[in-house]
């Protein structure tokens, strides 16, 4: 007993118990808010159990009746019995309905305010989770935890109400057949300690198998062109191979054990009913009870074994949702991103917007979680009607520059802020300033849907004139015109469907089209021909808007039009003077 006590001691200091209690405040926050409907659904089962109780009163007076053949009482009886076993099939209707409606509910709920959680979870933090393993928090986690709402709490108060009315009714008939009932509950709680510890190792590892799973289909149904083009094929189905191996010898090890644990069960619980019918069948012999209430009995006992199993069961079926749960906190517990600036950066867009506003860094130094540092004490400004351009070899902080500025991470010193034309007003960097930004990255980023939806994410209410318009200062208007459903034709997944330099161009019409008082292309117009990129950023210069425009590059013609030229060395922002700038543009 001492060793026990030490025991649940060491657990509680380990803190395992109080993140469980943790875990379980944050399922409760959820399920809260559908306690009318919980209750209503605790409600029809513990009917439900005074039911079934009632038919097996009945069950009993009618093979009474039968045995002592009182004829008169038999069609009252067995009609009530049938009325009971309607009822009781109408109230199992309406439980099914509740439990679908609440699981439902729980589950759309949840995955709605994970889903927009992790969206202002803090991008450098997120970026440390694989995209299959995030999907299998938000979904398979997620729906562990609405299903295990309903099962859990509403189940152990009719599980354990069922047991006490089971219980009572056969102490207030024949006492003696009371001890049957807890026959085989020694067996079940060793097994479900047993169950308890595989229980909560079979959770971790499922989820993380599943976790990898779903990021390998992830990534080869996202790369299957490369797959192709490398000729990986059987490499990538035989990897999937591998991974199913994996998870089916997991499965197979815990099967294993419930198999065995079942059999152990299955077999108390025929010695258990056994007894029960020996008993019933000697105190019928003895003249003790009648054969209905030996009927009843080996009923209720079913009942009472069958409960038990149930509410010990609920123990294994906690540890996998506050597993579930536990998995969901790591990520929404990361740092947030801080939106309180939101109106602050309104009335500064609305005060400022329409002369241009600035932007500054001034000596910021930046260093990634990992140990790699960037920047220290870097710099630079741009103004309205400006194009200024970012140069340097690749991995020497061009994009990381663009994510400072987008706040996408956060700089360790220095400043970071807007201003308006004049220099009079600031206000600090932050994601609440997004809103004055469009963002051309790298890559295609294209959705799928019609071009006209891609146009619209950024401005919902644009005209099919204003898309027009956008596609024409980005020089796209000229492939798109001549589709047959012009700004209506479908764009498949990523892109699909488009070359790399069309989707580009694409891309700059939708950041066009959201006309932001700053603009930021990064590499932009690699994938376009010389003149056509020099098109484009001409007609972005020419636009009568006050845009702040900022352009990453490796391309010395997009330097021409450029009025300053920041070199990123030494992790610094150097600016070329004109002489240097020259030797750029020309390639020296």
């Amino acid at each position: 007993m001492g060793n026990k006590v030490k025991f649940i001691i060491g657990r509680i200091k380990a803190g395992r118990l109080q993140e469980m209690w943790k875990q379980t405040l944050w399922i409760y926050s959820y399920g809260r808010r559908y306690w009318i409907a919980m209750v209503f659904y605790t409600l029809l089962g513990m009917v439900g159990t005074v039911i079934a109780l009632l038919a097996s009163w009945i069950s009993k007076d009618l093979v009474d009746i039968i045995t002592g053949h009182q004829t008169g009482q038999v069609v009252k009886t067995f009609c009530m019995m049938i009325g009971l076993n309607i009822g009781t099939t109408f109230l199992n209707q309406i439980s099914d309905y509740a439990s679908s409606y609440i699981s439902m509910k729980v589950d759309t709920e949840i995955k709605s305010d994970i889903f927009e959680k992790i969206l202002v979870t803090d991008w450098e933090s997120l970026t440390n989770y694989h995209t299959g393993d995030l999907l299998t928090r938000w979904g398979s986690d997620a729906s562990a935890i609405s299903a295990g709402v309903l099962n859990f709490i509403p189940n152990a108060i009719i599980y354990l109400f069922r047991f006490v009315s089971a219980f009572a009714m056969v102490v207030s008939h024949d006492a003696s057949f009371a001890v049957f009932a807890f026959l085989g509950m020694p067996v079940s709680m060793i097994l479900s300690k047993t169950l308890l510890n595989r229980m909560v190792n079979n959770n971790q590892r499922s989820a993380a198998m599943g976790a990898k799973m779903s990021g390998f289909n992830q990534e080869a149904f996202s790369n299957i062109q490369l797959i192709k083009a490398f000729d990986l094929i059987r490499l990538y189905v035989a990897r999937l191979k591998q991974l199913q191996k994996e998870y089916i010898q997991m499965r197979l090890d815990f099967q294993k054990m419930s198999i065995w644990t079942s059999l152990l069960l299955s077999t108390v619980a025929l010695m258990v009913s056994y007894a029960s019918y020996g008993w019933g069948i000697y105190r019928v012999w003895s003249g003790a009870i009648s054969y209905g209430t030996m009927t009843m009995f080996l009923s209720l006992s079913g009942t009472l074994t069958g409960t038990l199993h149930n509410l010990t069961g609920l123990v294994p079926s906690a540890i996998g949702l506050t597993t579930s749960a536990g998995r969901l906190m790591d990520i929404l517990e990361m740092p947030r991103e801080d939106y309180s600036q939101a109106d602050a950066v309104s009335s500064f867009a609305d005060r400022h917007g329409p002369s241009g506003i600035s932007l500054h860094m001034d000596k910021v130094d930046y260093t990634y979680h990992n140990g790699t540092e960037v920047f220290r004490h870097a710099g630079l400004e741009a103004h309205p009607h400006e194009v200024v351009a970012l140069v340097g070899p690749s991995g020497e902080g061009k994009t990381t520059m663009l994510r400072l500025i987008l706040s996408l991470i956060r700089c360790q010193q220095g400043e970071a802020f807007l201003c308006d034309s004049q220099g009079n007003e600031r206000i600090g960097i932050s994601p609440a300033t997004r809103r004055l930004f469009s963002y051309v990255p790298q890559g295609n980023t294209m959705l799928s849907g019609t071009i006209a939806d891609n146009m619209r994410n950024v401005k919902p209410d644009a005209t099919d004139t204003e898309i027009i318009d956008a596609l024409q200062a980005a020089c796209a208007w000229e492939f798109v015109s001549k589709l047959p459903d012009g700004i209506y034709s479908k764009i498949q997944e990523r892109g699909g469907g488009f070359s790399e330099g069309q989707a580009q161009r694409l891309s700059i019409a939708r950041a066009l089209l959201r006309r932001s008082p700053l603009l930021l292309l990064d590499e932009a117009t690699s994938a376009l021909d010389t003149k056509t990129e020099q098109k484009v950023l001409k007609n972005i210069m020419q636009d009568a808007y006050p845009r702040t425009c900022i352009v990453t590059t490796h391309r010395p013609s997009v330097l021409n039009i450029c009025q300053r030229i920041y070199e990123i060395r030494d992790k610094q922002c150097i600016m070329l003077d004109e002489a240097a700038a020259a030797d750029l543009m020309q390639g020296k």
